[in-house]
């Protein structure tokens, strides 16, 4: 691993605290990490760049998938994810998740968890796209990720965790020989301190999310701004498999001209029953899938965009009036309400639904045990590429990801804490000593307004439909915005004002050049990358991996995996 030198503009730290680990994150992937942590004896500091309960767990409805149900096992749940995933799954990766992931469930459970269960007691289980039975456990309905989420929180306080919330991570931390030594971060007004400070610590676990709002229309929080992922680029860590980016089918549609965070509809409607139908109240997923509309996302998203194409409409429609007011509320009581509060009532009515982005199946490239390529930097949940998803994540397998990832990660710390303490001879863990913050940026920050030109840039020309033509397109004018942005610098560094808008933009920006850079590469349709231009799947050429890394002059460096299998990360 070679690092880069490029941290963001930003001032110097002005504060420090100490730590034997740090989680950036508070989704179920980074809580998890934090409470395996904390209860393995080290000193935990978890960072949330809003609230502790304001990741993107919260806004999980469908729920979590396992092998938990009569007659289910863990073969038959490998069985759908490889599927899923189109050729590109690590099947090791996958093997430990579905086989872990029935007990990680139980522990979740142990944790404080409630899943929502029949008269006897038994969890209720139901299905969603792709998979061949029932076996997604949901919690209030269609509220499981708030549920989780509040269950994760509530033993986060009752633990004492040291959180340090409202504060946006800034840089990775190194030590005079390149290895982890913490990160900077920026508390935003309503923290436990003001302006920029660090926490020093041997080990870094990146649970930031995705970065959804790299689009115009998405179901992502406003927080999911791809931080973790530019923090890891900027560390010279390897990143992978950025270009598929799931769309998921079924959004409320709000007009052509909507931005921002989108209501869900979960896939558990369809699971339920619901039939996708375009206007004229033809169901049209039918013959195109033997599950027809419970294929897998990619598949689905892709019928929507094309029934949408050939009738040269805006949107399709998700029909459930047969579900009745009594399903409705008691089901999905959520997505009831967020329709409702659009002037739409299912229980009456089809629901307006396209395709917005969802999920990043890629992200920081890490092992079995969140290992990343920069020794000390760990990554889980959907910031982190293990190999699970390939090109195309399957429905409820995130939260599972993020539960047994964080898991084994946790498991890998204290090892590594452990065999330092022996090193030592001594009960503490070693204080990494950061290398002085340099006084002259390496990186520019765009202007605030950038945000959205990066947004419809990406809509524009890596959307759900991609071709050769788009995406150069794209790469051309996000290098117009990252050369304006260069060009500002002078002598003394000099670069748009330091601040959450400038940083996030800046973010945006990196990420998005990466996954256009390996949209364009990727000459083939494979899960959710689908390039109207190579309509077929490649697997002479492409049943690979592309894994980028970012250059000390901001350059992007694109190399292949020589198989589906990821080699290792050290």
């Amino acid at each position: 691993m070679t690092s880069t030198g490029i941290r963001l503009h930003a001032p110097a730290p002005g504060w420090s605290i100490p730590a034997d680990v740090v989680v950036v994150g508070s989704g179920v992937a980074g809580l998890t990490a934090a409470l395996r942590c904390e209860a393995a004896g080290l000193t935990t500091v978890v960072v949330t760049k809003a609230r502790l309960d304001d990741g993107s767990t919260r806004w999980a409805q469908g729920g979590i998938a396992a092998a938990l149900g009569d007659g289910d096992t863990p073969e038959q749940h490998l069985d759908d994810t490889l599927v899923a995933g189109a050729g590109l799954c690590d099947e090791t990766a996958v093997r430990l998740l579905v086989s872990e992931g029935p007990d990680a469930v139980r522990r979740l459970i142990d944790t404080g968890a409630r899943f929502d269960t029949d008269d006897a007691g038994a969890i209720q289980l139901t299905r969603e796209g792709g998979h061949h039975r029932r076996r997604i456990a949901h919690a209030g309905g269609d509220a499981t990720g708030a549920e989780i989420s509040r269950a994760l929180v509530d033993a986060v306080r009752a633990r004492g965790l040291r959180t340090i919330e409202n504060a946006l991570v800034l840089d990775l931390l190194t030590d005079a020989e390149g290895r982890t030594a913490g990160v900077t971060l920026h508390v935003m007004g309503e923290g436990q301190h003001d302006g920029v400070g660090a926490v020093h610590a041997p080990a870094v676990v990146l649970a930031t999310g995705g970065m959804g709002q790299v689009f115009s229309a998405t179901t992502n929080p406003s927080v999911s701004t791809g931080d973790g992922v530019a923090l890891a680029l900027r560390a010279g860590a390897e990143v992978s498999d950025l270009e598929f980016v799931q769309f998921h089918p079924t959004v409320l549609f709000l007009g052509p001209d909507a931005e921002g965070q989108q209501p869900l509809v979960s896939e558990a409607v369809r699971g339920e029953g619901a039939h996708l139908v375009d206007a004229d109240g033809t169901r049209f997923m039918l013959g195109q899938h033997e599950l027809a509309e419970l294929a897998p996302r990619d598949i689905v998203a892709k019928g929507i965009t094309r029934r949408m194409q050939e009738l040269g409409a805006e949107h399709m429609y998700l029909d459930a009036r047969h579900f009745g007011a009594p399903m409705w509320e008691t089901r999905f009581p959520t997505i009831l309400a967020a329709c409702r509060a659009h002037g739409i009532d299912p229980v009456t009515e089809p629901i307006p639904v396209a395709p917005a982005a969802h999920y990043a199946s890629g992200g920081v490239r890490t092992d079995d045990r969140g290992r990343t390529t920069v020794p000390g930097l760990y990554a889980c949940g959907e910031v982190a590429c293990t190999g699970v998803h390939g090109a195309n994540r399957l429905a409820s397998n995130s939260l599972l990801e993020g539960l047994v990832y964080a898991e084994r990660l946790a498991a890998d710390i204290a090892e590594q804490a452990g065999r330092a303490e022996q090193a030592a001879n001594g009960p503490h863990t070693r204080v990494p000593a950061p290398v002085p913050h340099p006084a002259t940026p390496a990186h520019p920050l765009l202007a605030p307004e950038d945000r959205l030109a990066v947004q419809r840039i990406m809509t524009e020309g890596a959307g759900v439909l991609r071709s050769a033509a788009s995406l150069e397109r794209a790469a051309r004018r996000l290098a117009e915005l990252h050369t304006r942005a260069s060009d500002t610098l002078d002598g003394e560094g000099k670069t748009a004002e330091p601040g959450v808008d400038t940083w996030e933009a800046t973010n945006l920006l990196d990420v998005a050049r990466v996954l256009v850079a390996a949209a364009a590469l990727r000459e083939e349709t494979r899960g959710c990358h689908w390039r109207e231009d190579h309509a077929d799947r490649d697997d002479a050429h492409w049943r690979r991996h592309l894994v980028v890394t970012l250059r000390a002059d901001r350059s992007l460096a694109v190399r292949t995996t020589e198989s589906a299998d990821f080699p290792p990360t050290r």
